[in-house]
C-alpha cells in the first residue's frame, strides 16, 4: 500500500489515488502530491520551492479563455501569491492579461 497523504484543504487522512492526483473523500479536493508535499510546500516545474513574492517564468505557452493570444513561454511574472488550497495554486498579475491563476507545474523560479 502507498504512503498516506493528508488533504491540504481539510486535513483529512481519508484520501485516495486518482491517477496521478490524490483526492480527499471528505471535501473532494484534488491535488498533485509532487507539487504539494506533506508540509504544504509548493514546487515549480524544476522542483524548487516557491514562496510568496517570488518571481517566476512561464515554461510553456498557456491558452487563456477569452483572450485572442496565449501567455507565451518565457513571460516573467513578478510578486506571486501562493494558494495551497487551490488547483491553480499561484495568483499573479500578468502584463497584457491582468489578474490570473496559474498552476505551479507550468512555471519555474526566476
Amino acid at each position: 500500500m502507498s504512503e498516506t497523504h493528508i488533504c491540504p484543504k481539510c486535513q483529512s487522512e481519508y484520501t485516495y489515488e486518482n491517477g496521478n492526483l490524490m483526492t480527499c473523500s471528505q471535501c473532494f479536493h484534488e491535488w498533485d502530491p509532487a507539487e504539494i508535499d506533506l508540509e504544504g510546500r509548493i514546487l515549480d516545474a524544476n522542483g524548487n520551492e516557491l514562496k510568496d513574492g517570488d518571481s517566476v517564468v512561464v515554461v510553456k505557452d498557456l491558452p487563456v479563455k477569452g483572450a485572442p493570444k496565449p501567455v507565451k513561454a518565457g513571460t516573467k511574472v513578478k510578486n506571486i501569491r501562493l494558494r495551497p488550497d487551490s488547483d491553480h495554486n499561484i495568483d499573479c498579475k500578468i502584463d497584457g492579461f491582468g489578474a490570473m491563476a496559474l498552476k505551479s507545474e507550468f512555471v519555474k523560479k526566476a
